[in-house]
């Protein structure tokens, strides 16, 4: 099929070049003519493993380009949207003007029985006033909602194959957009994904909902935490013993500094300010708790730093800082646990000095006027303590022996709990972490 996709971003992008992937004729439509240019010629824009051979791949058929030019997407038919909706600066509510101004553009251009395909994460309620206005404005184009479900680090493989694929549609004319997302996603049903198919507003709600959940799963094993560190108990076994219960699970249960990134903070975020524009706050008023349960994680983790220092006053104390990415495989520093730390330590006068396997650009453009070096062995030089923030495999794998003869003082706080505390205190380092004893 003839397919647009508007907004080349982290979501855009990849959506774009595996539907290219997958023998879609893909154009990307993007205002940013640097990131068009980049992808034009098979540069990522962002680290996503996988993506740079999958752009590669998709961009030697012929089927794959990218443009500025808006009237590109005239032949397309169907048209993914998957622009931003960032928080607003003065509210929690989510900014959907990229949305409504990529859904005008779209509607002035596409044709008669085509299909435009919602993918960005917006308030309830949006779609069916979208809805409203391509009937008024483009009759004869039709909408669905597409929520996407990407995981930064893992997009190609959640792209190319999804656990599920959610589709919103109307009900009087749903039959043709199911019908045509069918066709774009005959691939994965041929792989017996699972299809689901639903009003708008129920599209809508799964992803908020979905991270909703998530956040309050992590949020929940933190509050754990705090309370392991004032009973004396361990996070971490608690969390495998709870696990266990095949009700609960042991994903997401792994306690430490928390969730940042790009979508779950601001989503659920999103979903409290529109529940109280529909007069329904109480029904998610708990997502208040989840959020501060979250925050509180950072400030814990300065106080852990300065507490390993023995008495030595955190002003002037040389501290590394191990990550800068919310997560691993990936170097977006959105709402970086990480990268908020490093700023609040560097605020109350320590010598902070970050790396990061690929997010030191954008940290530094973030922070300028924080310290950045390339690699671990750099940063923990001269040390009073070490910061494990983002649990790259690299820093997992750190070696003890060989790390305390490159610190000043073999003090180290582990914001992820993913190494084994015997280890390195067997090797003479103090080993603090986040809920454990």
């Amino acid at each position: 099929m003839r397919i647009s996709v508007i907004g080349c971003g982290y979501l855009g992008a990849v959506h774009a070049s595996a539907m290219a992937a997958l023998g879609h004729d893909v154009v990307g439509v993007d205002v940013d003519p640097v990131k068009v240019a980049a992808l034009q010629r098979g540069d990522t824009p962002f680290f996503e493993p996988g993506l740079p051979e999958l752009l590669t791949e998709a961009g030697a058929t012929g089927r794959l380009r990218f443009t500025t030019d808006m009237d590109a997407v005239a032949e397309a038919q169907v048209h993914f949207v998957c622009v931003g909706t960032p928080q607003q600066a003065d509210s929690y509510a989510a900014d959907v003007t990229y949305v409504d101004e990529a859904f005008r553009a779209v509607g002035r251009r596409a044709a008669v029985g085509s299909v435009v395909v919602g993918k960005s994460t917006v308030p309830v309620g949006t779609a069916a006033r979208l809805a409203e206005t391509l009937a008024r404005e483009a009759p004869g184009v039709h909408l669905a909602w597409n929520p996407e479900f990407l995981r930064e680090g893992h997009a190609v493989d959640d792209t190319l194959h999804p656990d599920r694929l959610v589709y919103g549609v109307d009900g009087s004319e749903g039959d043709i957009a199911t019908a045509v997302l069918d066709e774009v996603y005959a691939g994965q049903l041929a792989d017996d994904v699972p299809r689901i198919v639903m009003d708008y507003a129920t599209a809508e709600l799964v992803k908020v909902a979905a991270n909703s959940f998530l956040a309050t799963k992590i949020s929940f094993i933190n509050a754990m935490a705090e309370l392991c560190e004032v009973a004396g108990g361990d996070v971490t076994l608690l969390a495998d013993a709870i696990g266990r219960d095949p009700r609960i699970g042991r994903r997401f249960l792994d306690a430490g500094l928390g969730f940042g990134g790009g979508c779950l903070p601001k989503d659920i975020r999103a979903f409290m300010a529109r529940a109280a524009e529909l007069h329904a706050e109480p029904a998610v008023s708990f997502l208040r708790e989840v959020d501060s349960i979250n925050l509180r994680r950072r400030e814990r983790m300065v106080d852990l730093t300065a507490g390993v220092l023995d008495g030595r006053p955190l002003a002037g104390a040389r501290i590394a800082v191990l990550g800068a990415a919310f997560k691993p495989n990936s170097d977006d520093v959105r709402d970086s646990p990480a990268l908020d730390v490093a700023r609040k330590l560097a605020d109350r006068s320590a010598h902070v000095v970050i790396t990061d396997p690929q997010a030191v650009p954008n940290a530094r453009r973030r922070f300028p006027d924080l310290r950045y070096v390339q690699t671990a062995e750099e940063a923990v030089q001269g040390a009073d303590a070490v910061l494990l923030l983002t649990e790259w495999a690299e820093y997992r794998a750190l070696d003890p022996d060989k790390t305390a003869l490159l610190v000043a003082s073999p003090r180290i706080v582990d914001g992820r709990n993913v190494l084994d505390p015997q280890v390195w205190r067997a090797a003479g380092w103090v080993y603090r972490a986040l809920g454990r004893r």
